[in-house]
């Protein structure tokens, strides 16, 4: 499958060699899944080279470019690719995307994965997609997309039509449930000064003060979501997920994030909540009683799977805040955010799934859900 990714890219695979094997690839993710005993399946993401740039080798007047050629871009190219270093990502294989001209979708971004993953299994399908303001931070760079947008605010409002236009499809097709991803909000708040850039979920750009970004944020999302069923859309959020290392990875609560997670207007908040860098469950007891509260409790990053013991002793603290009927269980991020530096192996990820729906029946059992 990454052979594949690697030689559509490039142009030596067609479309329908291509979409082939990667049924192949989500056959094998949704087996495991199965197996493992879960309760909504995702397609794995296997048509994806990461987690969110893909929507750029997808819409019109969009390429995906290594970002190594983004080097020149960039105020401080050499620190730039030290910092690529630094944070174990395959500079060289990681695509970003760049904006030539006015954004538009003729092609479905994931309602094609969607419909697979549907006739593969019977089971409820969740699907993810990259939040608008966190498209939006990752195409606007300064010397490119301002060739086709004045402002930062003017593509922002491009991003947001396609990415209502994409929910409309997901949502008439049937999704159990659409997940925005935006962790560059967790950048807005724990990240380097604004005057620096960062590699952060792949945002270029510079960022502006935090009140701004995170008001900014806010409307992006509602404006996406507006009018449409809360208890289908959800917003997932963590630290950054490029490396192992937990070190490199930012770290605070959810102090200063609350607020604004409170006014987005969708019906449940995947959170990252396992790792000790993401601060006391307590913060977040403020969260409006209208949503459901997606909790992590296993650490993708960690190469040992969690007892069923501390998964539910994690899963009765949030049990205890928000109530039995609230609370999801979830790994606190994806097991691999690009498919070339995958975070855990197949094996690793299946068997923390797996201890997840062990652990979700037991405390079911518990609290008379069944």
């Amino acid at each position: 499958m990454l052979q594949a990714l690697h030689d559509h890219q490039e142009g030596r695979l067609n479309d329908a060699e291509f979409q082939a094997t990667a049924d192949d690839a989500v056959r094998l993710a949704i087996d495991a899944q199965v197996r493992a005993g879960v309760d909504v399946i995702t397609d794995g993401e296997q048509r994806r080279d990461n987690y969110s740039s893909f929507v750029g080798g997808l819409l019109d007047n969009c390429q995906l470019i290594p970002i190594t050629d983004l080097l020149p871009y960039v105020d401080h190219p050499e620190e730039f690719e030290a910092q690529l270093q630094s944070l174990d990502v395959p500079a060289a294989k990681v695509r970003h995307p760049a904006v030539f001209g006015p954004l538009g979708r003729r092609r479905p971004l994931a309602v094609h994965e969607f419909e697979f993953a549907r006739q593969v299994s019977a089971l409820p399908v969740k699907v993810a997609l990259p939040g608008p303001y966190l498209l939006t931070r990752t195409m606007w760079m300064e010397c490119i997309s301002d060739r086709a947008y004045r402002t930062r605010e003017n593509l922002a409002d491009d991003i947001v039509r396609v990415l209502r236009e994409e929910l409309h499809f997901l949502l008439a097709a049937g999704a159990a449930l659409v997940q925005f991803d935006e962790p560059v909000l967790s950048e807005v708040v724990f990240g380097r000064p604004a005057a620096q850039r960062t590699f952060m979920c792949g945002a270029l750009s510079e960022r502006r003060d935090s009140v701004e970004e995170l008001a900014s944020a806010e409307t992006l999302i509602n404006r996406v979501v507006a009018g449409l069923p809360r208890d289908r859309i959800g917003l997932h959020l963590c630290r950054g997920n490029w490396s192992p290392d937990e070190s490199v990875a930012l770290a605070g609560d959810y102090a200063l994030l609350v607020p604004t997670l409170s006014r987005i207007d969708v019906g449940t908040l995947l959170l990252e909540m396992c790792t000790p860098r993401a601060g006391d469950i307590e913060i977040l007891k403020d969260l409006p009683s209208d949503r459901r509260i997606g909790i992590g409790v296993v650490n993708q990053k960690d190469p040992r799977v969690e007892t069923i013991e501390e998964i539910v002793a994690r899963a009765r603290s949030a049990i205890s805040i928000f109530g039995a009927d609230r609370v999801l269980l979830t790994p606190d991020c994806g097991f691999a955010t690009f498919a070339d530096n995958p975070i855990a192996s197949a094996a690793i990820a299946e068997a923390k799934l797996a201890a997840i729906a062990k652990a979700s029946r037991v405390l079911s059992l518990q609290h008379g859900l069944l």
